[in-house]
């Protein structure tokens, strides 16, 4: 079964400096939205399976930014027919919040770039300086959280999406976060994954796509990264450079990699080598091959017009419509079902976070799809919606804290609770809550 994604990236919320920007960059999103369903309407007469954003979704990293783009994002999903839950994110530079990076977090980042991936493995092991660490995500967080793409404070992979192309055949969607170590100062070649991040698995009938923010030369640890992205995966995608490319690669007989970078859909300034720009990508199995289709239908600007149209200057015409070699297909069909275990949770089941001081509770397995879609729908209204003091008065409503309660409440924590709620088979009156607070704030 095709899936098929309307890929953004760099759309920058909150960047506009004067009215004027305003003005045509709202223009340009409301013209992205009719464009988008046009195109799926006439490509995919089913719907989009989702959308996907390769990083800077905000310009600031500010909570005001993320509140736009989430209203923006609930009607790109409804005019494109998918659920606005539907969402894969991965952080940009532009989604720190540079305010938020205090002395100590500033040292932190420079002995990091000055040491390397032995400072940063340092850092993740102390729970105080995960905190500091990606406390310079506040404004992203929630959001990302609200999509069910949190970020991971051991240095982990930053979201997963998987969806089934045909019996055995399954296509992974792993985000990575390229901004970990991001700060005012970031410098091409110096910014760091991690070992946590570019260990890629490997599970025979699943093929990746990979999402990141910044294209591989970026990264310090770019031939480690590159050497798991070459032998394990089959797209890599990113953002970041403004500047759409795409390069087919292949790797040996029958094992191709496709490198994807997207252009800013909108740019701080949209000039002949910067134009507003957006992808529909539609995957799918093929047959004959045991490999994956992939049609890359790239949008960009027209100044004439004042409209998006077929952009079949930027990415060429021979990597437009592509068969992949995909080894962990073929290595399917000719092992059968080994029934070997997936260390990572796959659609059906809801990622709980793990975190030193707590500990560590199973996988939420959801069975049934209706009750699956609530708890998605629930989560993005808890994160994205609802302010902290707002998501505090529901936990303490529902008596999921103690009335003594005095510590600070981590982001970490929040999803665990919220996860415990669920298990407790109390996700009607989560959203009851939920739906209270939102009209109490709305009255006032």
């Amino acid at each position: 079964m095709a899936i098929s994604f309307i890929h953004l990236s760099d759309i920058h919320f909150g960047q506009e400096k004067d009215g004027s920007e305003l003005i045509i960059h709202n223009d340009v999103k409301e013209e992205l939205i009719r464009d988008a369903a046009l195109q799926v309407r006439e490509l995919c007469p089913e719907g989009a399976t989702g959308i996907i954003v390769t990083g800077d979704i905000a310009y600031a990293g500010k909570t005001n930014e993320y509140d736009q783009a989430g209203k923006w994002l609930d009607r790109l999903s409804e005019a494109i027919g998918c659920p606005r839950t539907a969402v894969q994110v991965v952080p940009g530079n532009h989604d720190i919040d540079r305010d938020a990076i205090s002395s100590g977090c500033r040292l932190m980042l420079e002995q990091i770039v000055e040491v390397g991936k032995l400072k940063l493995d340092e850092f993740l092991r102390n729970e105080l300086d995960r905190e500091v660490l990606y406390g310079r995500f506040s404004g992203y967080r929630p959001f990302a959280e609200g999509y069910d793409c949190p970020l991971d404070r051991n240095g982990g992979h930053a979201s997963y999406r998987s969806f089934e192309l045909a019996p055995s055949r399954t296509l992974r969607f792993i985000g990575l976060n390229s901004a970990l170590i991001s700060s005012p100062a970031d410098k091409k070649g110096f910014m760091l994954l991690g070992a946590r991040q570019h260990v890629l698995p490997r599970v025979d009938g699943e093929e990746l796509v990979i999402l990141a923010h910044h294209p591989l030369d970026w990264l310090r640890d770019s031939d480690e990264t590159m050497q798991y992205v070459k032998s394990r995966a089959r797209v890599f995608i990113s953002g970041h450079e403004h500047n759409p490319t795409v390069n087919l690669i292949n790797i040996k007989d029958g094992v191709d990699l496709l490198m994807l970078a997207a252009g800013a859909t909108v740019p701080p300034i949209a000039s002949e080598g910067f134009n507003y720009s957006y992808n529909l990508l539609i995957f799918d199995w093929d047959e004959e091959s045991d490999g994956l289709k992939l049609k890359i239908i790239p949008r960009a600007w027209s100044k004439e017009d004042t409209c998006f149209d077929s952009d079949r200057i930027s990415l060429g015409e021979s990597t437009s419509n592509v068969i992949l070699g995909c080894p962990n297909f073929r290595r399917k069909a000719a092992s059968g079902n080994l029934n070997l275990p997936v260390a990572i949770p796959l659609k059906d089941e809801i990622p709980d976070d793990e975190f030193d001081e707590l500990e560590p509770a199973q996988n939420i397995a959801v069975q049934e799809t209706q009750e699956l879609t609530q708890f998605r729908i629930i989560l993005l209204r808890f994160f994205r919606d609802l302010t902290s003091a707002q998501r505090l008065a529901v936990l303490f409503q529902m008596e999921a804290l103690p009335a003594e309660w005095s510590q600070q409440l981590t982001h970490a924590i929040e999803r665990r609770i919220v996860n415990a709620i669920v298990k407790q088979g109390r996700l009607r009156a989560l959203e009851s809550e939920i739906e209270k607070i939102q009209a109490l704030h709305s009255n006032n």
